[in-house]
């Protein structure tokens, strides 16, 4: 079942249907397609349940979600093995992550990193939709480990441009790193801005 919900999704109809969609809603895509077989996308800003949809039109439309790319993204282990939709959410490139274990979620999704071919993993740094004071660096100590670019991804309510910027190649240098994203994000605008949280690690990581 989860081999025919990766064909369905992966078919260049809905690819075209994503791009209509997103046109009828008045955005446009902007963006090279990455050029590696492994990265991780981070959308910034997330501000809103809107992000989520118009996000994923994009990513088909663009091409990056149901292209050359088995795509994932984390959820909780239980919804991925959930007896009803499972199933599905492993199809629309769920990875189950189970916080119980003694492993952490950075060492679970460097599994699956090491054990597939191609990867495009999609991560909010802000890890919330609302006020927030810092980003989440789990994406960063990925990228690092698993030596993979990173893919900074955009919805910007104020031009209504949706896209991907070039790949940044991590360099362990965090606030050089930064400053790399921040520079990229800088005219980028929320829908909701006040609930965007600024572009740095909270103190303890």
């Amino acid at each position: 079942m989860t081999v025919k919900v990766e064909q369905a999704v992966s078919g260049g109809w809905v690819r075209r249907l994503a791009g209509v969609l997103v046109r009828l809603a008045g955005w446009r895509l902007e963006g090279p397609l990455p050029d590696v077989p492994k990265f991780i996308i981070i959308l910034y800003p997330h501000t809103s349940n809107w992000d989520g949809l118009i996000g994923v039109a994009a990513g088909y439309a663009h091409g990056v979600l149901g292209g050359a790319w088995p795509h994932g993204f984390m959820i909780k282990i239980e919804w991925a093995r959930h007896p009803l939709v499972g199933w599905l959410v492993r199809g629309l490139g769920g990875i189950g992550i189970d916080r119980s274990r003694s492993t952490d979620v950075v060492d679970q999704i460097l599994a699956e990193f090491a054990r597939r071919d191609r990867l495009a993993l999609a991560i909010t740094p802000e890890g919330t939709r609302k006020p927030g004071k810092f980003w989440r660096s789990g994406f960063y100590s990925i990228a690092l480990k698993a030596g993979v670019p990173i893919a900074p991804a955009f919805l910007d309510y104020r031009t209504r441009r949706a896209g991907i910027g070039p790949l940044i190649t991590l360099t362990g240098d965090i606030e050089r790193d930064l400053d790399q994203l921040r520079a990229f994000y800088q005219d980028i605008q929320g829908k909701v801005p006040a609930n965007q949280a600024p572009i740095r690690f909270r103190a303890n990581g």
